[in-house]
């Protein structure tokens, strides 16, 4: 269980119990951990950040390893990743020379640095590595017209797919600032459109 963060000290299984909050951040960690394996997150990563966001105070390494019960090593990979991704923040403590950990609370900035994440680490390597995939096919002395069959119909394939993600940057790059100004009423407007097109389309 994860205690409160008002002790470094674990309390006694009775005290968790009787704790509303400590049951309430508890079922968020474990919620968290279950939901990154489907995002393929990792769910250390995950635990971390659910128990930081969740917390009042920053904690340091030594509590996340003790309320989490991680490993020294493991913690440390992943709050080195929390920190690359700008959802968690190094701060110090008077009087303590232990670093200490604290997330950003506010949802909106959270979701704006994942999705600017996800598509930086993840999506523009993918599309820029299909683009390679592509250039083996044809160039500009091998026009793919001029190319056999089979070759032209991989060469359209990868060519979906690399559309199909410059779409989805596309998206990304209109909805991000969107995300960042908290503009719920925008997005909202976007989603009723797209909502509009699907519809016409399913007719």
């Amino acid at each position: 269980m994860v205690p409160t963060e008002s002790s470094d000290a674990s309390p006694s299984a009775d005290d968790e119990s009787s704790d509303p909050r400590t049951q309430a951040i508890d079922r968020c960690v474990s919620l968290w951990e279950e939901m990154a394996s489907t995002w393929g997150i990792n769910r250390t990563m995950a635990k971390i950040h659910a128990l930081l966001y969740c917390v009042e105070r920053p904690l340091n390494t030594d509590q996340i390893m003790e309320r989490l019960g991680v490993s020294r090593g493991n913690a440390n990979m992943n709050l080195r990743a929390l920190v690359e991704w700008d959802l968690v923040v190094k701060t110090q403590r008077d009087g303590s020379r232990k670093d200490y950990y604290r997330a950003e609370k506010d949802v909106w900035q959270i979701t704006a640095r994942i999705i600017e994440e996800r598509k930086r680490r993840e999506v523009s390597p993918v599309r820029k590595r299909l683009q390679d995939c592509t250039d083996l096919l044809a160039d500009e002395s091998n026009s793919i017209a001029d190319r056999p069959e089979d070759v032209q119909v991989l060469h359209r394939r990868l060519a979906n797919l690399i559309e199909l993600l410059e779409v989805f940057e596309g998206v990304t790059e209109v909805l991000l600032p969107l995300v960042r100004q908290e503009d719920a009423a925008q997005i909202e407007q976007l989603v009723d459109f797209a909502k509009t097109l699907q519809n016409a389309n399913a007719k």
